[in-house]
């Protein structure tokens, strides 16, 4: 017999605290608030517009445990580091990050082009050429160069990497390839945890993945006993 479910209670809205008094809401501001209207008209495809937003919270995560990194560098490289798929025939960006690709020449290009994108952005916004290059030289390698060229670049490489653990980040790739939650969970992580180059990258996948996985464990209860929880408001 499923559990009773538990009768809702409406909270006055005076209970609930403002946005800019809780702490790790992330918003763009500033120069970053810029950068990423200028970023948006090359990030609709593959819904790289909500990737790169998830992913940019990720990096301002890392950023607070990795104090080598440089904000100044790692949130503009992860706002601009997937712009380049705009150049790319769309029917081409799938088979090319694919399990078992032969076309590394695609995801090659999506990087050198958007390194270009990246370094006309930053210079039209008056960005410091010295940092508008550090920026570029991690756009350009972010997904084939398999080691960090420093701080700014593992953090980048990580939460670019971390957003696939994400709810949105695991419904995407199974909708790219047609797998069912528990395949995609597999499949992502055969190619995302070993691939983490911080300890707080690897601490967050752990913790994202456990959670992913908890969806399928036989020790949870079943789809009736869920339905029942979350229609309680449950947030555990």
């Amino acid at each position: 017999m499923p559990p009773t479910p538990l009768p809702a209670l409406h909270l006055a809205p005076s209970l609930i605290p403002p946005a800019d008094e809780v702490p790790a809401l992330v918003r763009l501001t500033g120069t970053e608030r810029e950068i990423w209207d200028r970023a948006l008209p090359y990030l609709d495809v593959r819904d790289n517009a909500t990737h790169s937003l998830h992913a940019y919270g990720l990096a301002g995560a890392l950023l607070t445990a990795v104090p080598q990194a440089h904000a100044d560098v790692v949130l503009p490289a992860i706002l601009l580091h997937d712009t380049g798929w705009k150049t790319v025939d769309p029917a081409r960006i799938l088979p090319a990050i694919a399990p078992g690709s032969h076309d590394p020449e695609t995801v090659r290009r999506h990087e050198t082009e958007g390194a270009v994108i990246a370094h006309r952005i930053l210079t039209d916004l008056g960005y410091p050429p010295d940092v508008t290059a550090r920026i570029t030289e991690i756009v350009d390698g972010h997904d084939t160069r398999r080691h960090a060229l420093n701080a700014d670049d593992a953090v980048v490489k990580d939460a670019d990497k971390l957003w696939r653990l994400t709810p949105h980040g695991l419904r995407t790739v199974g909708s790219w390839f047609c797998l069912d939650a528990e395949q995609t969970l597999r499949l992502v992580l055969s190619v995302t945890y070993d691939r983490l180059l911080t300890e707080t990258g690897r601490a967050i996948g752990r913790a994202l993945a456990a959670c992913a996985g908890l969806d399928h464990s036989s020790e949870r209860p079943g789809p009736g006993d869920r339905a029942s929880s979350s229609s309680n408001g449950h947030t555990g």
